[in-house]
């Protein structure tokens, strides 16, 4: 039986003021900030050695967290700012799982000691492309090469358009905890202008499977900013989503970048809404979600009071990394697939995009790395600063100074100050809850990188 969704009034905003603030920074570019430094920045200095060099430097008693990237999908979205390639075949698929399970060796053999794992994630991509038997088997050599802990979240992420709902009792058997299901929108007139049409029957049948395996957590992902979206469609869409009864919402603005995924070009500038338009859908669904008694956390997510993420909001512990904010308390993220970002002590790493190229340095024997960063100590200073202001949209400078053993930061911050976006008090910042999206600004302030380096980002709202 379906719960009832208990109403509450929305938070109460300022709506002249506030609009017009945000209407002001809105169009602004700045980095989503799911590391520090950015991507971007990441160069061809750092090898594979290397990274070798930094998993054997890892502490072997402490547990590590793995993402596995799966780079297919049935269809392309034009939408998509993924790694994935559409296919109808089953070959690359298939042909993918064995260099896949090659990775898992290569990564195992270079680390100090056989080491516990607290988080395991696969995404894509259509991770669910994958068949009962390319799971079975990328589990089962998981199972030999590392020691996933007692109560470890395992997630993937489905599309409820090409799950096969056979699959969700493979599955609950192998362990996932929870499922994310991509939405982004139940307008079919914007469905049809982004490839994508999904109906609310078709992605309930999705959630029903899910949970009758025995999958009770499942995200929703929604975005605003797609063509011919309106709030009325934004509004009807989020309502739609409460009635399968999520966990946690992720809502983000559309970023139209065709510089950077060429498949955006499908999609006509003139269709898209403009920055009022877009904040007026945010604002609408957001109304929806925090009266239906969502929390909400970070930037763009939502949880249910007593989900890990609304908890681990509350407590200060919640984190953010490259698959968005995260309950996940490991220092070291391990990607594994072609186009996965990995991050530990020393620094950041990206496996070649390509899977060809993947494939290629994994047959040498080598780890399939194309870029990275190594971490400066002044780097991981304002990391933390960074992460905290994303996560938690507060920081005590002073306090994160004496961890890191590092002078406080001039910044000019008046702008936002001026603006009622940003509160200094002492050592102390603050985003007011109304001005949330615009943390991304904030954060910029302590980026060193961003002056000057030509790196295009999508706007803050």
């Amino acid at each position: 039986m379906s719960k009832v969704i208990e109403f509450r009034p929305a938070p109460s905003r300022d709506s002249g003021h506030r609009r017009e603030t945000l209407l002001r920074f809105a169009a602004r570019h700045s980095p989503r900030y799911t590391s520090y430094p950015t991507a971007p920045h990441f160069h061809d200095g750092v090898t594979g050695e290397t990274v070798a060099g930094w998993l054997e430097a890892l502490p072997p008693n402490e547990a590590v967290s793995l993402y596995l990237h799966i780079p297919y999908c049935h269809t392309l979205c034009w939408y998509c700012g993924c790694n994935t390639t559409a296919t109808q075949k089953r070959a690359p698929i298939a042909a993918y799982v064995d260099p896949l399970l090659a990775e898992i060796d290569r990564i195992a053999d270079r680390l100090p000691a056989r080491m516990r794992v607290s988080h395991l994630a696969f995404g894509g991509g259509t991770p669910t492309i994958l068949s009962e038997r390319d799971l079975d088997r990328i589990m089962a050599r998981l199972h030999a090469r590392f020691d996933l802990e007692a109560g470890a979240e395992i997630s993937i992420e489905i599309d409820p358009r090409e799950f096969d709902t056979t699959l969700a009792p493979a599955l609950a058997a192998h362990g996932v905890t929870r499922a994310s299901t991509g939405i982004q929108t139940f307008d079919l007139k914007t469905q049809r202008a982004i490839n994508r049409i999904q109906s609310l029957d078709i992605t309930r049948r999705a959630f029903d499977r899910l949970r009758e395996a025995g999958i009770a957590d499942i995200n929703a992902d929604v975005l605003y900013g797609l063509p011919h979206q309106t709030c009325e469609s934004s509004e009807a869409t989020a309502k739609d989503v409460l009635s399968l009864e999520p966990s946690r919402l992720a809502v983000f603005g559309y970023a139209h970048v065709p510089h950077m995924k060429a498949h955006q070009r499908l999609i006509p500038d003139k269709t898209l809404p403009g920055p009022a338009e877009r904040l007026d859908q945010a604002d609408v669904m957001d109304d929806v979600f925090c009266t239906a008694g969502f929390e909400r956390v970070g930037i763009d997510h939502y949880a249910r009071v007593d989900d890990a993420m609304a908890l681990a909001s509350r407590a200060g512990t919640l984190r953010r990394n490259f698959q968005g904010y995260t309950t996940d308390r490991a220092e070291t993220l391990i990607g594994i697939g072609a186009s996965s970002i990995s991050r530990t002590p020393s620094g950041y790493v990206q496996n070649h995009t390509g899977v060809r190229m993947w494939r290629d340095s994994l047959d040498k024997g080598e780890l399939p790395v194309a870029r990275g960063v190594a971490l400066s100590a002044e780097d991981r200073y304002r990391g933390a600063i960074i992460e905290q202001l994303m996560t938690q949209l507060s920081v005590d400078l002073d306090a994160v100074s004496q961890i890191h053993a590092r002078p406080v930061p001039d910044v000019d911050l008046s702008e936002l100050e001026a603006a009622g976006i940003v509160t200094r008090t002492g050592s102390h910042l603050a985003i007011h809850p109304d001005y949330r999206p615009l943390a991304r600004l904030a954060a910029a302030a302590f980026d060193t990188y961003l002056t000057g380096s030509g790196a295009r980002h999508s706007v803050s709202v």
